[in-house]
């Protein structure tokens, strides 16, 4: 069940990126410099590559939105992509435009080019693969996210992320050496991060049915954005005696509270008040300089991989990738729970 949803569009080297958003309550208000402050927190983190230097993402509100307000009609957003000048004609929706620059038929590992030439029948050219399964994509997304943080913000609701592991280093001073490293070899490197919103009502989600836990659609959220391998709500249990784990009720200045949040901040597939905590953990980027072991698509030879310019290490900005997309399931699981045609209304509920 949504009430909050939307539907993204654009390629990698496309015109633009866009989404159409709809649930959105009338009277809220949009501030376009928030938004575009998320989105360039999303293109900042070291180890970011050239593409960056490119692009200075910035939203186009089409749409659902008057002297800065809400409508309670459909928000349209849209971001467009610099890098579109030097593709128009090998991104052209025209057939007289066919050509076979910047085509490629040799998989590389780690990326959807297989299993989606596979599904889709785009055997000649992996192109139509890459443009959409990129995480360019995630620039609208945060767009969107940008949104939903203030729909948030203006019910107390706040949220952030932290980088806490770059590849083997733990500690905040050792990760530009980590991707340093990396870089000098060719190569790629992960890591882990943890996002928290706070403020959180008790109540969302369910246990009734599997589908309505908000624990699944969390980690749904978080598990399918690009590169994501792991996801955690809470602290990772793994070895710990449940006397230790659990988290004991207790009562203060008359108030129910927990002296812990090792559940992170939902039980039984509902939020329980204390803070919303989750982490995950993204592999190393599969596009490297140093390239791996392929086979390609048209001649069936052993070959290296194609290489697309890319990132060395990305982990910071998809830690605000992670963000916006709690904020959407956060969104959508206050209105199913709450409603309302208003921001007022809703607040009112709350």
């Amino acid at each position: 069940m949504e009430k909050f949803r939307f539907l993204t569009s654009g390629e990698s080297h496309g015109k633009c990126l866009t989404a159409i958003i709809e649930g959105l309550p009338a009277n809220l208000e949009i501030d376009i410099d928030f938004i575009n402050n998320e989105l360039k927190r999303r293109q900042h983190g070291y180890g970011r590559g050239g593409r960056m230097k490119i692009e200075n993402d910035t939203v186009e509100i089409l749409s659902g939105v008057r002297f800065g307000k809400t409508t309670g009609s459909p928000v349209t957003l849209m971001v467009k992509n610099k890098d579109f000048e030097n593709w128009q004609k090998i991104m052209s929706v025209s057939p007289k435009d066919l050509t076979d620059d910047k085509s490629f038929s040799v998989f590389r590992p780690g990326h959807a080019d297989y299993a989606g030439a596979m599904k889709y029948n785009q055997k000649e050219d992996l192109r139509n693969i890459l443009e959409r399964s990129s995480a360019r994509k995630t620039a609208i997304e945060v767009a969107v996210g940008a949104v939903a943080k203030l729909f948030l913000k203006a019910l107390g609701i706040e949220g952030m992320s932290e980088v806490t592991q770059i590849g083997m280093a733990c500690c905040p001073d050792k990760f530009h050496k980590e991707i340093d490293l990396a870089k000098e070899k060719g190569d790629s490197v992960g890591g882990k991060f943890t996002v928290i919103y706070k403020n959180v009502p008790i109540g969302l989600g369910s246990h009734v049915h599997w589908d309505r836990g908000i624990d699944g659609r969390l980690a749904q959220a978080v598990m399918s954005i690009p590169a994501i391998k792991t996801v955690e709500i809470g602290t990772n249990p793994l070895g710990i005696c449940g006397s230790d784990y659990h988290d004991e009720f207790d009562i203060k200045d008359g108030k129910i509270c927990r002296s812990t949040n090792n559940a992170g901040g939902i039980e039984g597939g509902i939020t329980n008040g204390e803070d919303i905590v989750i982490s995950a953990v993204m592999k190393p980027i599969p596009t490297m300089l140093k390239p791996l072991n392929s086979v390609d698509m048209k001649t069936k030879e052993k070959t290296q991989a194609h290489y697309e310019r890319s990132d060395v290490c990305a982990v910071e900005s998809c830690s605000v990738v992670a963000e916006a997309r709690v904020a959407w399931v956060l969104v959508n699981e206050i209105l199913l729970k709450f409603g309302g045609d208003s921001i007022e209304e809703i607040k009112t509920r709350l």
